[in-house]
């Protein structure tokens, strides 16, 4: 039986901010990241496709350490020269027995730190309005994820890729969307990064109380709108 398509890839969390730049990132955990990324550019409109910062253990080694890796999960054994579909987002609900993320999931998970994330709303009619999503005290935080290392048939080059975690919205969030990125507490960094085979627990819906909201200019539409964008006044359902 085939599985369809919506149980691999949710539409959810298509843009993220990564503003702060690597040092804030490496450290913000406190969990001895190792970094040398000091002039990695600051990412104001991360869209997929593109190179984000990640955080990852090597289980080998026990060094953790933030690397670009680029938004878009291949499998490493998919044999697609293009890579196949590389889906964004992987259900929590399903992330462990799909085969496109199983093995992602239970060996190689990640954490994407960010300053925020945009999501959209629908308002009269087709009109989607964009909203930018943070911390209530402006800190960064962690998203987690899976990631891969995948050969490219023609060139031999090896690309490091990876996918976000969502889960059901909080409170927050469920006034324009009923998904959100997996966000890990502080005190779970450790545990998602670890050698558990299935940290089911972790994935729950972040409070909604730690949290702020606003409405921003639609120009995130466009990935290349690569700047921060302006708030604007709350839309309304009113004609």
């Amino acid at each position: 039986m085939r599985t369809r398509r919506d149980d691999y890839i949710d539409r959810m969390c298509g843009r993220v901010i990564q503003s702060s730049g690597p040092l804030r990132y490496a450290i913000v955990d406190g969990m001895g990241v190792r970094e040398g990324l000091h002039n990695y550019p600051p990412r104001w409109n991360g869209a997929p496709s593109q190179d984000l910062l990640v955080i990852r253990r090597n289980h080998a080694t026990g060094e953790i350490s933030l690397d670009p890796l680029r938004w878009g999960l291949i499998p490493y054994w998919c044999d697609d020269p293009k890579g196949g579909r590389k889906p964004i987002n992987a259900k929590c609900e399903t992330v462990r027995d799909l085969p496109t993320f199983r093995e992602a999931y239970r060996r190689r998970r990640c954490i994407v730190p960010v300053d925020g994330f945009f999501e959209w709303k629908a308002i009269k009619g087709r009109i989607r309005q964009p909203y930018a999503i943070a911390m209530q005290d402006g800190a960064p935080f962690a998203i987690a994820g899976i990631w891969e290392n995948w050969k490219e048939p023609a060139s031999g080059e090896w690309i490091r890729t990876f996918a976000i975690i969502t889960t059901d919205a909080n409170e927050l969030v469920a006034d324009i969307h009923d998904r959100m990125p997996l966000i890990l507490a502080p005190d779970d960094y450790a545990r998602w990064l670890g050698e558990e085979a299935d940290p089911r627990h972790l994935m729950r819906p972040f409070p909604a109380g730690l949290m702020r909201m606003w409405p921003i200019s639609t120009r995130v539409n466009k990935p290349e709108n690569d700047d921060p964008i302006e708030p604007i006044e709350e839309a309304t359902d009113a004609a």
